[in-house]
């Protein structure tokens, strides 16, 4: 082994970097605002007017699994677009089913619909999408009307935080907040219950098998941005701020570490240690749920977590979404069998309480990067 390697692996052993799955991240940070213009929103495009921009803007905020950020809009008209789903972007190993790709887009969707009421206008939506591999998936349309003030920072400095929770229990009043937001799609398990315990165990041991999945470990790997050029150039996926490896590790990592790592024994080994770490912490789980399996079931539940989590914040509440346990049949098989028949679970949080709210860190593309005309 030659010095370089050796270096390589002392501080893969003492860094972090998270597996596959359903990672719903946003950001802020210096390169954040130096890249997505956060201060002062300045981009336009030719078949835009500026609060179309803007919208469009605010919705490229939503959350994705790896960050892979699978949307594109189809500019029929200045009010009239389409949101599709972007085929180069799906995780075709861990999400076969294209089932987070729509929890993603329905997000995409509440960000816009809610930053359309900020600007004037109401946005109607309809799924037109009569599967999950359609292309193109909601229709947009919007009409003028009175200017609503909905706090837009919930949009920016939304994100994802997986560390430093804290013990104690959800408030019912939280809990009821978070209900009504999704429709009393809600499901809160405390730590310490069979059903927390249980949903603990499955994200380990779910996580264990895509660790050991040479193809999902491969499609992380694809969609890992370790180097600040990658950033910078692709303005996606996972990055080290997002896997919240910082400090000396996190520099190092970006400088000399490459994704062929991210395939290594010892990141995988670290990862797994590190999540059987992260479930013994928190208050909890909470799982959203929907009516169905169809494609407006997807979006609309998506959305659901979308009001949700733009309120977390304000609650000092972090969410972790870890959906692995839903991505295989293991998992699936045993949270079927450990829950009642009709409850159909899309996302599985775990959830507790901060001392202090980390801001964001993860970049978002270009509205004009993801438009099509």
């Amino acid at each position: 082994m030659n010095r370089r390697d050796f270096l390589k692996k002392s501080i893969a052993a003492t860094t972090l970097i998270a597996g596959p799955g359903f990672l719903l991240s946003s950001c802020k940070g210096n390169l954040r605002s130096e890249l997505m213009n956060i201060d002062k929103i300045s981009g336009t495009h030719k078949d835009l007017d500026p609060a179309g921009y803007k919208i469009l803007y605010y919705a490229s905020l939503a959350p994705s699994g790896h960050n892979s950020q699978p949307w594109f809009v189809r500019i029929i008209s200045k009010t009239h677009w389409i949101i599709g789903s972007d085929k180069d972007r799906w995780l075709r190993t861990v999400d076969g089913s294209n089932r987070e790709v729509l929890l993603s887009l329905g997000a995409f969707v509440e960000n816009l619909v809610q930053a359309a009421r900020v600007f004037g206008y109401t946005a109607q939506t309809t799924v037109i999408a009569k599967d999950r591999f359609d292309p193109e998936v909601v229709t947009v349309r919007l009409l003028k009307t009175k200017a609503t003030d909905i706090p837009l920072h919930r949009m920016v400095d939304r994100r994802t935080v997986k560390s430093h929770m804290l013990s104690r229990e959800l408030k019912v009043s939280d809990i009821n907040d978070f209900s009504k937001l999704v429709d009393d799609h809600l499901f809160y398990f405390p730590a310490g219950t069979h059903h927390a315990e249980l949903m603990a165990k499955e994200a380990v041991e779910n996580f264990k098998i895509q660790f050991d999945n040479e193809k999902a470990m491969a499609e992380a790997a694809d969609w890992t941005r370790l180097r600040e050029d990658d950033v910078k150039k692709y303005r996606d996926g996972l990055t080290t701020d997002g896997m919240e490896i910082t400090g000396l590790a996190g520099w190092y990592v970006r400088h000399f570490m490459d994704n062929k790592d991210v395939m290594g024994k010892t990141f995988r080994d670290k990862g797994i240690e590190k999540i059987e770490k992260q479930v013994k912490q928190g208050a909890g789980w909470l799982v959203i749920t929907s009516a169905g399996n169809s494609v407006t079931d997807l979006i609309e539940t998506g959305r659901r977590f979308q009001r949700m989590a733009l309120t977390a914040r304000e609650k000092m509440i972090a969410i972790h979404p870890m959906t692995q346990t839903l991505e295989e049949q293991q998992g699936q098989k045993n949270i079927k069998e450990n829950h009642d028949t009709g409850m159909i679970p899309q996302f599985m949080l775990r959830v507790g309480y901060l001392d202090r709210y980390p801001d964001p860190v993860t970049l978002r593309r270009p509205v004009e990067w993801f438009i099509k005309s």
